[in-house]
């Protein structure tokens, strides 16, 4: 069983920064695509940055492209988010998901695995 858990949201200030975690449990993380979502109030879940199993090719949504840097540690099983430049648009509950096959992608049907989500909040 894969398990994917999430840290680091919680109540942050409009131009701060943020850095959330994710821990997955099993031997094949390095072998997954990883992705970040997130689902703010009201809305469908949405992209926000995948990472391929090398971290050789990283993906970007429009809305975070040059504030956000996604990255992993295989040996640590942890994939990692930092947005910068916080905006109270950015609120919204954050999953990771890992997919087992397929390059990087932005839809999430094609993740096989998800964590229970990390609520980040950002005040104006």
């Amino acid at each position: 069983q894969v398990q994917l858990v999430e840290s680091g949201g919680g109540l942050l200030q409009a131009g701060g920064s943020l850095t959330l975690s994710c821990s997955v449990s099993g031997r094949s993380f390095s072998g997954y695509q990883m992705g970040w979502f997130r689902q703010a109030p009201g809305e469908e879940r949405s992209f926000v940055a995948g990472i391929s199993p090398s971290a050789t090719s990283t993906d970007y949504s429009d809305s975070v492209k040059g504030r956000c840097t996604i990255s992993r540690d295989n040996n640590k099983n942890t994939v990692s988010l930092q947005l910068t430049s916080l905006a109270p648009a950015d609120t919204a509950i954050y999953y990771c998901a890992a997919a087992r096959f397929g390059p990087v992608t932005r839809n999430p049907q094609e993740y096989d695995y998800w964590g229970q989500g990390t609520r980040v909040t950002v005040s104006s």
